[in-house]
Formats: structure tokens, sequence, C-alpha cells
């Protein structure tokens, strides 16, 4: 094969895992928004540089804007090499892409290439990407799922996390969204990713999956946090056959509080999310609520959110967009500890 191979991304796609690096030549804040799982960010042109050619190329013309840009691509993909790729055998695999595969890309896919690696640079770039996983999204793999239900604080994301580490296949879509979603499911330190990087990593999981195996995920709403699970894939859970996870409510009370530790430390910023339920519970319940959180009560308030909120929302809305949950498999957790937790997935892998 001649270097650089230009493939479209249907022909990359049965390879992708092989490559030895993808590299992703587009600026740093295109590579922030969203990029193939796995891509590293060897920016061409980045942020400063980009808008520069750019406007170079709008206001006085291409032949000028070139002239400016062809020694920074020059020098950046120097960079590159001296400082990432240097010692990189003759062997050394890489995939390039840019925004629509052209000179960016193709400039670094020329360059690797004259060194001697065989480089192949993807046809139509992240747009082509892009649209594969949004016609994929729009029609999943037909996957054995099984809905894990359950009421809040009854352990569904350690259960997952439980099965994950004993090699079951799990999709979370709570950790790949980065939120736990409900109105208090904000990760401190964590900001959610994009809408794009978010189907981008359910792609991801859903294309490594076996189907001959189930594959477990949460009863998450249409939204988790500000992001919006596609349609196709709500869909297939919502019909999927459900796990009923059972915990008694003091436990529950625990184990929230081991998970929220973040608001038991810091109440202002608990109650400021709070607010967002006064609409729902009027403003005196917030203000009670209020008081328990600055008062040092947090059992006390976590009781009274799952009676009060949590649980009459759960109860509402299971049946209603889970239509198998009647027929759910029932289980049940004994205590919240690592045991307990172990030994539910155990038996739901074993099923």
């Amino acid at each position: 094969m001649k270097y650089p191979a230009v493939l479209s991304f249907t022909d990359i796609l049965p390879e992708l895992d092989r490559f030895d690096t993808i590299i992703d030549a587009r600026s740093e804040s295109e590579y922030a928004l969203d990029h193939i799982p796995g891509a590293i960010n060897a920016p061409v042109l980045d942020d400063v540089q980009r808008v520069r050619v750019g406007t170079l190329y709008k206001q006085v013309g291409a032949f000028e804007a070139k002239k400016v840009g062809a020694p920074l691509v020059a020098a950046n993909i120097a960079r590159h090499i001296e400082t990432l790729w240097a010692d990189q055998p003759r062997e050394w695999k890489p995939l390039v892409y840019c925004w629509r595969g052209g000179n960016r890309s193709g400039s670094m896919a020329h360059i690797l290439a004259k060194v001697g690696w065989p480089v192949v640079q993807l046809d139509g770039g992240y747009k082509a990407y892009r649209a594969h996983v949004a016609a994929a999204l729009e029609d999943p793999p037909a996957l054995d799922l099984r809905v894990v239900c359950g009421t809040t604080g009854s352990g569904k994301s350690r259960l997952l996390e439980t099965l994950a580490g004993i090699g079951a296949q799990v999709l979370d879509l709570e950790q790949l969204a980065a939120h736990r979603g409900s109105v208090l499911g904000h990760l401190p330190g964590e900001p959610q990713p994009t809408q794009k990087m978010f189907e981008s990593r359910i792609w991801d999981k859903l294309r490594h999956f076996d189907p001959s195996r189930p594959v477990f995920v949460e009863s998450e709403s249409k939204k988790v946090g500000n992001l919006r699970v596609p349609d196709a894939v709500m869909a297939r859970m919502r019909a999927a056959p459900c796990i009923a996870l059972q915990l008694a409510r003091e436990n529950r009370v625990r184990l929230l509080m081991q998970d929220y530790d973040h608001f038991c430390r810091d109440p202002d910023v608990l109650t400021g999310q709070l607010a967002h339920l006064a609409q729902l519970h009027g403003k005196e319940k917030i203000g009670t609520w209020r008081d328990l959180a600055h008062g040092g009560e947090m059992a006390e308030l976590v009781e009274q959110l799952l009676q009060d909120h949590y649980d009459p929302a759960y109860l509402r809305s299971i049946e209603r967009n889970f239509v198998r949950y009647a027929q759910a498999e029932v289980l049940e957790l004994r205590d919240i500890g690592t045991a307990d937790f172990l030994a539910a997935a155990r038996q739901l892998h074993a099923g």
C-alpha cells in the first residue's frame, strides 16, 4: 500500500483499535468538544494560529493565508515528531484526522509518510466520523440489555461498578456523562462532557460489546444532567427486561451520605441545588431542608428527601417508562458493604 493511505471511516473502522496512535490534528478547542475515543491531540495549528490564518483567508485570500500558515504548520509538525514520536519504530502505524480530512491532516500525514511510517489519513476527517456515530446511534446494535432499576440510594451505580469489576458487560451512562443523574448529581470538580462527546463514549462502548452476553445498564431518564441519552438507545433500554434492586431505607440513607459526602461537608452547595426543587415542593419545605442541612442533620434531610421527593418521583415514572418492570427479577441487598454488592453482582453475572 502507498502511504499516506487515505481511507474512509467505513474502511478504517474494522482496524480502528489496531492503530498504534490516533492523532487528532485539529486545534485544542476542537478536540475538547469531541474526538475519536482514544485519540491524542497534536494540533497542526493551535487555536490562536487557526484564527489568525482563517482571518487572513477570509479578508485577504488563500495564497496569503497559506504563506503565513505553512511555516506554522511545518514548525508544529516538527515539534510533535521531536517530542512525541521520535522514538517510534518504522512499524509504528498512526491514524491522522482533522476537521474535513483536508490540509491539516494531509500535511501531517504527508510528512509522517516521508519519514517512513505507514500512516493512514481519515478521508472526510472528524465530520465523516461524526456522521457515522450519529447514524449508528439511530440504529444501535441489538444487545441483550438488562436494566437495573431501584429507588434513589439503592446502590445501582455501585452494583454496575461491581459488575464491571468481575467482567460483566456494563453500559454505565452516569459514568460516561460524569453525572449521577439527579438534581444533586453534579460531580464536584468534574464537568460534564459535551453532548457529542457523550455520544462518542456511548458509541464506543456499544461497538465493543459481545451481543451473545448480557449488558447491564441503569434505568436512567432521558437526560443525565445536561446530556440527552440518544433516543434509540433509550427506546431499547425501556423495552428490556428489568432487575428490581431493593435495599432498606435506613441503608439507602447511609449509602447516599457516603456517595454525597461533598454535600455533607459543604451544606451551602447542597442548599443551592435544593433551591431548584422549590417549584415542586414550595419555599417552606425548601426552608425546612435548608435548616436541616445547616444544622448538621444530614441523615434526617436525606430521609425526608427520599420520602417526599425521590421515592414518589421514582414510583410515578418507573412502570410508565420501563414496560417490563412488573415482571422484574427482584434482587435484595442485605447491606451496603463490598461483600454485599459482590454477592449481588455474582448472582446476576452467573444468571
